[in-house]
C-alpha cells in the first residue's frame, strides 16, 4: 500500500468554498462516486482545505491503476456528472497540464526515513 498526494484549487470565493465543501459531507456524496473510488482499489481519501488550495491523500493497494480508474469514470454517466459539478467550484493550479484537475505532489520529506535519534 502507498499514499498518493495531489493539490487542486477553488475558486477564491467563500460560498462557493462552502457549497464544495458540503457536497463532500457523507450524507450528500453521491454513493456512486465513493463507489468508484472503493472499486479502483482506492483504500483510504481525504481532502483537506486551506483557503482556496485542496490537498487528497489516496492509500491505495497494490492493484490501484489510475488509468484504470480514468478509463471507468469515463464510462460511468453518473460519475461524470460528479465532476461536472465538481467543476465549477474547481480552479485548476497554475502549473498543471491543459484539461489536469488534480495534480499529483511529491514527497520532499519523510520522518520513517530517518534515524531515530
Amino acid at each position: 500500500m502507498n499514499w498518493q498526494c495531489l493539490a487542486l484549487d477553488l475558486h477564491d470565493d467563500p460560498a462557493s468554498i462552502a457549497e464544495y465543501e458540503r457536497w463532500h459531507r457523507a450524507e450528500f456524496i453521491w454513493p456512486e462516486v465513493v463507489a468508484s473510488i472503493r472499486t479502483a482499489g482506492i483504500l483510504d481519501m481525504q481532502i483537506f482545505r486551506t483557503g482556496n488550495r485542496l490537498v487528497m491523500l489516496m492509500r491505495v493497494g497494490p492493484d490501484f491503476d489510475g488509468a484504470a480508474k480514468a478509463a471507468a469514470d469515463a464510462a460511468s454517466e453518473r460519475v461524470q456528472a460528479w465532476e461536472a459539478l465538481m467543476s465549477t467550484f474547481q480552479q485548476p493550479l497554475p502549473w498543471a497540464a491543459a484539461g489536469q484537475k488534480w495534480v499529483p505532489m511529491h514527497r520532499i520529506f519523510d520522518l520513517a526515513a530517518c534515524a531515530a535519534s
